[in-house]
């Protein structure tokens, strides 16, 4: 065969003019390479020499294969020995790789393969790489391809991809490459399946350890331990042996896996899992597996776990359709808490998830699983293949690493920590498993990528297939990717104040404020003060993952952890901060109060001045400090319009006769349809007792008072602050007291001075009935239940009897003092099915399980249920309404309503209606302190002008904003109030 028609062969795509022009070239030159660089002996060495030495314009692109530095195990990459030398054999292009010494394939065998091995990669056209490419290693101009973990907008990559806009580079996303039907085509997901079971099995081993208990699993190794995945296999089937000889702890029944989801992560993951004795099960069996006395110990049980095994849609309480389910994944909730993890042994997660969709299982209810001592041998481990953060496992906190593969969840106790023998459940969340086995992961991912290789090379970028994984290019998002600007832009953001306070002049001091506790309503107030680069936060938490999460992305935060009880600590924290932020619950306020009087810090709360905060007032002006109470929204937003007002009117020379305000935190309307038009963002507790709160106010110069017990009965049916919103109120608290605060003079002066809150309408009455029928009783001692209608029977009948839905309805009327077929018994009845205390027809027994066995009180028990069942939702949003009404005369006489109005939604994307409104005016409090700005001392509440209108002003470019009007003739929306419900 001549040199030209071998040239040919191995030149197929070129063009005629082209395989000519080289083919004629190699036939000149061969004869003098061979005289020159004799070592070059073979055909493929010669021509791979003259390819880097010929003047011949190539019409294909170059590429080249960079070195892999994000961690010292990654060994993998993109394309094999092997698929380089097919590669050059069938197109004649160059190949650079970078030299690496810990590659899985030698920089050897790429140079026998015809690649150039060298450090500089700017000849090359399209750079290949795995994990995410430094900033400082991108060049212009290139088309880079690997995984960029950008396209959900990881905060953590932002800064590369602004840099690869900067750069005006193109980046292709293997995770990303995906067929019409969006099934990925590139990826490691089964060899993430592969070595996640190995880890987690050698996991499993550690955590029976810790528990007290040799097992057989203790012999398996980390998957990296392995030369190849034959070798583990070999491994796990010599410990399937001991299994099938030996048996697993009989303490823990028998052992079952559960694989959750069905694509490439779980398949690799049952691939290996398939080496031990098995036998899968359908998951409703995992129940009476795990309760069977007979069941085999020579073998480990195990199901795969899809979504139509623990999803229910909310209202219809079954799994309708994966068609309406993804469509709507906001109507549907998990059970995965209750009908699965019970029984499972160790949970091998392989399903995708996005928070768009409920979680497998919430921090709240792991915590309820962990509370009973059943289930003290099940859950004991989760192999998190799919690495989601706070993701399917919310209280999956981090990825963890090779060298410490595991960490455990207390949820019980809020901890998290590595103590094997410690409480709680292990988790393995490495994030780069597939590079435990390079060499297997390696070939299959070549071999996936190569046909797309050859469209880069030929610069196809409009392939559907590279064209849909294109985040990036000519410096522009592409379409699909455009929603990341506003990421980028906050990270720039967080970038620039971290430049501005890195530029700060030598000796300017940080400001450090301690934060005291890491409720959802701390948000807006850590994110506030960090807008200013010379404050620094501690979060002080007794929920490491809550605060953790808290911190999370955000610079010059560190977490801690939080006992007020311990005073030395508490005296330590107190003492290296400038400022303190109580968000504790109120009884703990005076305990660090003291300290900080002690320690001479500021301090601000959003919780009332309770009698014990008062008594500091003296101490803490001796002290030299400030207490701001009172500043988030009510109190705190409610104070800070009505001082505005009510000192507008005395400047005009006018007096205010009456003040009424309302104020709620609420569903936002389409959100309400639920029982008691009402959801809770946070725990029931407060908001229940809040309830029973005796009040007392003054109202059309009359005096009323209302004792706790009669408060839901004696409501306000009607409060007409908009047309459009259907709402009723309570009294709040004692109201008179602020015709003090306010400096509205003598309360027998004024006509009306009353402050409440607002609900939807049939809240108060549904609210009544429960307390009627004991759910609200705070005396009483819990008992344990296996359902909640047998917790639910146990109020209305006692213990011990079996009872249907006619007798339990007439027990309720009863109970109400109201006949059978009154509408509220019949509000009652459904609002009990529809919270499974009561089963949903005559003839069947709820079996919703009882999730409160650790309950001391029936409150405390339905508590438990509230949290559960009336909870937001993703993509559900809450409401805040706070309006006042004032009485004025003017200094002619004239009379006038005046009101002040505000009303704030919460959004998806960013805070809660509640979070906001309550944590921008703390923030904004703290702020002024920090600065100086209020020079008043003691304990004190936000009713100085410097104070309010500082902090309005601020709330107003914060999209808080306060509406003021004036009417002639002015509502009074308790002119309906006729002293009762529906109640007699």
């Amino acid at each position: 065969m001549s040199s030209q028609a071998s040239l040919a062969m191995v030149m197929p795509r070129l063009g005629a003019s082209a395989r000519q022009l080289s083919a004629t070239y190699f036939h000149q030159s061969t004869p003098k390479v061979q005289q020159t660089y004799p070592h070059l002996t073979t055909l493929r060495q010669q021509q791979h020499f003259q390819k880097h030495t010929s003047t011949t314009v190539n019409p294909y692109k170059s590429i080249a294969i960079r070195r892999e530095g994000k961690n010292r195990w990654e060994r993998r990459a993109a394309l094999t020995p092997e698929a380089v030398e097919k590669l050059i054999r069938e197109t004649g292009i160059k190949v650079y790789v970078q030299p690496s010494s810990k590659r899985i394939f030698s920089d050897d065998k790429y140079r026998a393969a015809g690649a150039i091995i060298q450090e500089d990669l700017s000849a090359a056209d399209v750079i290949l790489g795995i994990k995410e490419v430094p900033v400082k290693d991108l060049i212009p101009g290139k088309t880079y391809v690997y995984f960029s973990h950008t396209h959900k907008g990881q905060k953590y990559n932002m800064p590369m991809l602004q840099d690869v806009l900067d750069k005006k580079i193109r980046l292709i996303d293997y995770e990303l490459m995906a067929d019409e039907h969006k099934k990925r085509l590139v990826l490691f997901g089964k060899h993430a399946g592969y070595a996640g079971m190995i880890d987690g099995v050698h996991g499993l081993g550690q955590r029976l350890l810790g528990l007290g208990y040799s097992s057989p699993f203790l012999h398996i190794g980390m998957a990296h331990n392995y030369k190849s995945l034959a070798s583990a296999k070999i491994a796990l089937q010599s410990l399937g042996n001991t299994i099938s000889d030996e048996g697993t702890p009989k303490e823990f029944g028998p052992m079952t896996f559960t694989f959750t989801g069905g694509g490439n992560v779980s398949k690799g993951a049952q691939d290996v899992f398939k080496s031990l004795p098995h036998e899968f099960v359908d998951p409703k069996d995992l129940p009476k597996i795990a309760a069977s006395k007979n069941a085999r110990l020579d073998r480990i049980y195990a199901a795969e776990v899809n979504i139509a095994d623990h999803i229910r849609h909310k209202t219809k309480n079954e799994f309708t359709s994966a068609e309406e389910y993804f469509a709507n994944p906001q109507d549907f909730t998990s059970t995965f808490y209750k009908d699965i993890a019970p029984y499972s042994s160790m949970v091998i997660n392989g399903a995708y998830w996005d928070e768009r969709f409920p979680r497998l299982m919430t921090t709240e209810q792991l915590k309820v699983l962990q509370s009973d001592p059943a289930n003290k041998f099940r859950m004991l481990s989760i192999a998190d293949v799919s690495c989601d953060i706070n993701g399917s496992f919310e209280f999956m906190s981090h990825a963890t690493t090779i060298e410490n593969p595991f960490f455990y969840v207390d949820a019980v106790h809020g901890k998290e920590h590595t103590n094997a023998e410690a409480l709680g459940v292990q988790i393995m969340s490495v994030d780069i498993l597939p590079s435990e086995l390079p060499l297997e992961s390696s070939q299959h991912f070549s071999d996936s990528l190569y046909p797309f290789i050859k469209e880069l090379i030929r610069e196809n970028y409009s392939h559907p297939v590279l064209a849909g994984a294109t985040v990036a290019e000519s410096g522009s998002l592409k379409p699909a990717h455009e929603n990341l600007t506003k990421v980028l832009k906050e990270t720039h953001a967080k970038e620039s104040l971290a430049k501005i306070r890195s530029a700060l002049p030598i000796g300017t001091k940080p400001k450090n404020v301690l934060l005291c506790g890491s409720g959802f309503v701390a948000g807006p107030l850590v994110d506030y003060l960090l807008r200013d680069p010379n404050v620094n936060i501690t979060i002080a938490s007794n929920s490491k993952l809550e605060a953790t999460s808290l911190a999370m992305g955000k610079a010059n935060t560190k977490v801690v952890p939080l006992d007020v009880t311990d005073g030395v600590k508490m005296a330590s924290l107190v003492k290296e901060s400038d400022i303190v932020v109580s968000f504790v619950p109120a009884p703990f306020h005076p305990i660090i109060a003291e300290h900080c009087i002690q320690e001479k810090k500021n301090m601000v709360t959003a919780s009332y001045i309770s009698p014990a905060m008062k008594a500091l007032d003296e101490r803490a002006q001796r002290a030299g400090i400030t207490i701001m109470n009172e500043i988030g929204l009510d109190p705190g937003i409610d104070h800070l319009s009505a001082m505005k007002m009510i000192d507008e009117v005395k400047a005009e020379g006018g007096k205010v006769t009456s003040f009424v305000s309302w104020c709620g935190g609420l569903p936002a309307p389409e959100s309400s349809n639920v029982p008691l038009s009402y959801k809770f963002s946070w725990s029931p507790r407060g908001v229940l007792t809040a309830g029973m709160n005796d009040a007392k106010f003054r109202m059309h110069n009359g005096l009323h008072e209302i004792a706790g017990k009669d408060l839901m009965k004696k409501h306000f049916p009607d409060v007409p602050i908009y047309p459009g919103f259907n709402l009723e109120g309570l009294a709040n608290r004692d109201s008179l007291s602020y015709a003090d605060t306010y400096g509205l003079g003598p309360v027998e002066k004024l006509d009306t001075m009353f402050r409440g809150t607002l609900r939807y309408k049939g809240y108060a009455d549904l609210m009544y009935s429960f307390n009627r029928l004991g759910l609200l009783n705070t005396e009483n001692s819990q008992q344990n239940f296996s359902t909640w209608t047998e917790y639910m029977d146990s109020l209305l009948f006692g213990n011990g009897s079996t009872h249907d839905n006619q007798s339990r309805t007439a027990a309720i009327a009863d109970r109400l003092d109201l006949p059978k077929n009154h509408p509220s018994v019949g509000k009652a009845v459904d609002a009990l099915q529809w919270l499974s205390l009561m089963p949903s027809d005559n003839n069947s027994h709820s079996d919703a399980t009882f999730t409160a066995k650790n309950s001391t009180t029936s409150m405390d028990s339905f508590c438990n249920l509230l949290m559960n069942k009336l909870k937001y939702n993703p993509m559900e949003r809450d409401m805040v309404i706070l309006h006042h009404e004032f009485g004025v005369e003017l200094k002619d006489g004239t009379e006038q309503t005046r009101t002040s109005t505000m009303v704030s939604y919460g959004t998806f994307e960013t805070y809660t209606a509640m979070a906001k409104t309550v944590g921008y005016p703390a923030a904004m409090a703290t702020e002024m302190l920090l600065k100086g700005e209020i020079p008043e001392k003691g304990v004190l509440a936000p009713t100085m002008p410097h104070v309010y209108n500082t902090i309005l002003d601020k709330l107003d470019r914060e999209g808080v904003s306060v509406l003021e009007q004036i009417a002639q003739k002015g509502m009074r929306p308790m002119l309906n109030w006729g002293g009762s419900g529906v109640f007699k």
